[in-house]
């Protein structure tokens, strides 16, 4: 692409913009605050493409989704390069420049100017539709699955204020039975009442599995509280909202996961990254969902890992050298997907177990070699999808006795 004669940098907000185009000389050519409504974007544009006068003009923006969504899809659409300058950095750079104060015009005249000056700003592309709709789908499955983690932890809390036997004696993430029970029995004279053998069949009726064992459970807890706590009676009834509520979004968790699963197959990628040990159709999706899709816009597989915080910065100083340590800024989502990835594979793929080994023998503590493992299998899945080809899992050779 041409060399830009004109920068603009813009400030992004919710409900309005502010817009400084730059000259190469640093001077102010326009100062506009937008609405971020099409019409009012698309004449800013017009009027920044007209003050250009047909020369490049290169877009420098503090937002990537959000309230600058609207503007980034404009300004792709009809083909101008925008480049992404986190706000942190845009915070840092603020300094240099005149004045202490802080107003939009002031920060957009940063964007514009650091822009012009810097080398290393990421080029932004509109999104791929299946890696939006599948950063939508995982961040609601996100939201989804912290709401069901402070719910039972609410509905924990509450039981063992009045019936701590019952709340120790199931893991309520993992039991469905006993999710099934406290939507009926909640406090220990109820369970008494039923006993057990009914228990046991009002279990069965609703389909709930080792229901002889889940009823004698309970009815031990049972009668192992004979006093009433106060309180007792409004505290049954809240632990059975909040299971009620545990087990709609567990409905709504799996609804969603259809929904991921189903985008996901549609993306190119999908059987190659499904390929990895580990991966299963979510974290495949978080994979597409924050990297775009597309291998080509990291260029290599260490800008990926600097992207995913696996591969580790210098920090020196003075005759200290050799010290590193993890980025600062990194995408905790695209770790999450190789490091539960590690997690997995570790235990079930030979590769991936005999590499996790030989680093526990290096010396390296657990995490370590998990990242270390994390590091390596970012390198081989890089090259699955830049050769369009599937995981081969090859056991390791088990080493030659000698003599």
């Amino acid at each position: 692409m041409a060399v830009p004669e004109l920068w603009a940098g813009t400030d992004a907000g919710k409900a309005e913009h502010h817009c400084v185009v730059i000259d190469t000389a640093g001077r102010r050519k326009l100062s506009r605050r937008v609405a971020n409504d099409e019409t009012a974007l698309l004449k800013l544009i017009a009027d920044v493409l007209a003050l250009s006068e047909g020369e490049p003009v290169a877009w420098a923006i503090d937002l990537n989704a959000g309230g600058a969504a609207l503007m980034i899809a404009l300004l792709t659409d009809n083909g101008q390069q925008v480049l992404y300058i986190p706000g942190r950095t845009v915070h840092h750079a603020s300094g240099s420049y005149r004045g202490d104060g802080k107003t939009d015009a002031k920060d957009a005249f940063v964007i514009a100017d650091q822009a012009r000056m810097r080398r290393d700003l990421q080029v932004m592309h509109r999104g791929d539709d299946i890696a939006v709709d599948l950063r939508i789908l995982t961040s609601r499955r996100l939201d989804l699955a912290a709401d069901r983690t402070r719910a039972i932890n609410r509905l924990r809390a509450q039981m063992l204020e009045y019936f701590p036997a019952l709340e120790r004696a199931f893991d309520y993430k993992t039991s469905k039975a006993a999710l099934t029970l406290l939507t009926q029995y909640q406090t220990p004279a109820a369970l008494r009442r039923i006993g057990k053998n009914r228990l046991a069949t009002w279990l069965k009726n609703r389909k709930v599995r080792n229901h002889q064992l889940v009823a004698t459970t309970a009815i031990e807890a049972a009668e192992a509280q004979h006093t009433a706590v106060a309180g007792e009676k409004l505290a049954a009834v809240v632990v059975a909202k909040l299971t009620r509520e545990v087990m709609a979004l567990d409905e709504e968790i799996a609804e969603t996961d259809d929904l991921i699963e189903g985008r996901f197959r549609d993306h190119p990628h999908a059987e190659v990254i499904l390929s990895m040990p580990g991966i299963g159709p979510v974290l495949g999706a978080e994979f597409i969902a924050h990297t775009g899709g597309d291998m080509s816009v990291f260029g290599t597989a260490d800008r990926l890992a600097g992207v995913a915080g696996l591969a580790p910065v210098p920090k020196d100083s003075g005759r200290i050298s050799g010290n590193m340590r993890r980025p600062r800024r990194y995408c905790r989502r695209l770790l999450r997907v190789f490091y539960m990835s590690a997690m997995v594979a570790a235990r079930h793929c030979p590769v991936s177990k005999a590499f996790y080994e030989r680093k526990r023998a290096e010396g390296k503590g657990h995490k370590q070699a998990i990242i270390a493992l994390a590091r390596r299998r970012l390198n081989v899945l890089w090259a699955l999808i830049r050769d369009g080809r599937g995981f081969e899992t090859i056991a390791p050779e088990p080493p030659v006795a000698l003599g």
